[in-house]
């Protein structure tokens, strides 16, 4: 701390970096403003001459000087303050507002005149610009008493002077360490096997507000550990029961506390030892007698690493978690092979599958139900069917594409390939069939029709918001159609599933069916 009277907390010690921080931040105050300024004049003058207003050129030409002056003005203080404004005295920042008012007063007279040219001008593009430049000159005109000042100047009596408070404020903190964070009182454990030792370590960290406890052993110490929280340890290098480097080792070889800020403390002064601590795992190294003031600086030094650590792992636990609620939603929308690609990187993700079963189940009488039910009542019913569906989906090998409006689709051998698809394509319809009524007690109840066909498929993941996996293809189309020529309550296959299908399956043949965008097409009829 300096010990001259006549400085504040609000006064430098010395005008040099006190200056040079004061410059800086003018500069950084009134830097953007004043280049807006010349960059709408620019914009201006371009504007000027492709509407053929030539007329207004030679005032923008003014405006451009002026601005020019105002930004080489601000660059200078940037560098560092005018010259003469080392002179510790009130009139240089008398001088700083004058030369700072002469270019902004020259650039609002043009710029009020040119309005008053422009006022009735079809083009309201050019007095919009014009405009911007009033205001960012009359706020940079209007603020100019506060922001320069001196920065050994005294306090203006309104409380004006934001540079120069600026500037004091952050050389002083760098002159006495007045900027030092205090932090806040912790939790410090002390352990050393001499009483008299811990008894004043224990008082000087009691002063400072620490909450403090004592161990006179390091087995003690750890089974304290056990049983209390503690932000920072005081440990004693030579004692009996435990060196304080095998309780180093301890602490850093235990999950709960290898980041626990550990503070060595001893009488050795030999540099082996130092350097011996410090590798096992110590933050910091004290030699006996403790100086107070650099006791209490490593102590506050070591609360904070403690702090940030702390911050650390609740911010690691809050991105695992929000990860874990991301990778859970991600596999409720893509199937996992999807999710897998997508983590190593995949742009795009389309394949071709020669040989898929596609099914789609559509609740019959669904259209007159929703005209009559509340939105709310509609949607609970939809959604204990579809989970009953999702449910029998996974069961049955089969992997849900999505649902639309009341239709279900879904796909098996995709994005996995197998060679049973047809079989499970059929199994999962039929138990859709049969556990419509048990997903659904409403009344009036759904009926369910069900279309599987099977070929080949394109798959792929379309867009990256709001993304899903898709599946396209003729033999989609087919599937599609199936359904909706299915009687209620049953499943109408193709003849491509019927040739994937052993003979245990009692199919009745349907004949030629017309399907609406297919034509005619052999099929089959499944009552589960």
């Amino acid at each position: 701390m300096s010990d001259d009277p006549a400085r504040s907390s609000t006064t430098p010690p010395g005008d040099g970096l006190a200056r040079r921080a004061f410059g800086a931040h003018v500069a950084q105050q009134l830097g953007g403003p004043a280049r807006a300024v010349l960059g709408f004049q620019a914009l201006l003058s371009e504007q000027a001459r492709e509407t053929g207003r030539v007329d207004l050129l030679a005032d923008l030409a003014r405006i451009e000087d002026a601005a020019g002056n105002l930004v080489a003005l601000v660059d200078a203080l940037a560098a560092g303050t005018p010259e003469g404004a080392a002179d510790a005295h009130a009139d240089v920042a008398a001088r700083l507002r004058h030369d700072l008012r002469t270019p902004l007063n020259a650039i609002i007279g043009y710029a009020e005149m040119l309005a008053e040219e422009l006022q009735g001008a079809e083009d309201g593009a050019l007095a919009a610009d014009l405009a911007v430049i009033l205001a960012e000159a009359g706020d940079l005109l209007a603020r100019i008493d506060d922001v320069v000042a001196t920065p050994t100047a005294p306090a203006p009596a309104d409380g004006a002077g934001e540079s120069r408070r600026v500037a004091a404020t952050f050389a002083a903190a760098l002159d006495d360490g007045a900027g030092t964070a205090a932090g806040g009182p912790g939790r410090i454990l002390v352990v050393d096997d001499v009483a008299s030792n811990r008894d004043l370590i224990a008082r000087r960290l009691r002063r400072d507000g620490h909450l403090v406890r004592l161990a006179e052993s390091g087995r003690a110490a750890l089974a304290q550990l056990d049983d209390a929280e503690v932000d920072v340890v005081l440990l004693d290098v030579l004692m009996p029961d435990m060196n304080g480097i095998e309780v180093l080792a301890a602490l850093k070889a235990n999950r709960g506390w290898e980041r626990l800020p550990v503070l060595m403390i001893s009488g050795l002064t030999e540099t082996d030892a130092v350097i011996r601590c410090i590798e096992a795992g110590a933050d910091d190294y004290l030699t006996k007698p403790i100086d107070p003031v650099l006791l209490r600086a490593r102590v506050r030094a070591g609360l904070e690493r403690k702090r940030f650590a702390d911050r650390e792992q609740s911010y690691r636990r809050r991105i695992e978690y929000e990860k874990e609620r991301a990778d859970t939603l991600l596999r409720a929308v893509l199937p996992t092979q999807v999710i897998s690609r997508l983590n190593d990187g995949a742009q795009m993700i389309a394949d071709r599958f020669d040989d898929v079963s596609i099914l789609f189940a559509d609740l019959v009488g669904f259209t007159p139900v929703a005209a009559r039910t509340p939105p709310s009542g509609l949607v609970r019913r939809l959604d204990r069917i579809f989970k009953a569906f999702d449910e029998l989906a996974g069961r049955h090998g089969v992997e849900k594409i999505k649902t639309i409006g009341d239709a279900y689709m879904a796909a098996a051998g995709v994005p996995e390939p197998c060679a049973d698809h047809a079989e499970r394509a059929v199994r999962f319809g039929c138990a859709l069939v049969r556990t419509l009524a048990e997903a659904d007690p409403g009344e009036p109840p759904f009926a369910l029709r069900v279309g599987v066909h099977s070929g080949p498929v394109v798959a792929g993941l379309l867009g990256r918001r709001r993304f899903v996996y898709d599946v396209w293809g003729e033999t989609v189309n087919t599937a599609s159609r199936l359904e909706s020529a299915a009687a209620p309550g049953t499943l109408h296959l193709s003849a491509a599933v019927h040739e994937r299908l052993d003979g245990t399956w009692d199919m009745r043949p349907r004949g030629a069916v017309e399907l609406k965008g297919v034509g005619g097409v052999e099929s089959f009829e499944l009552r589960p």
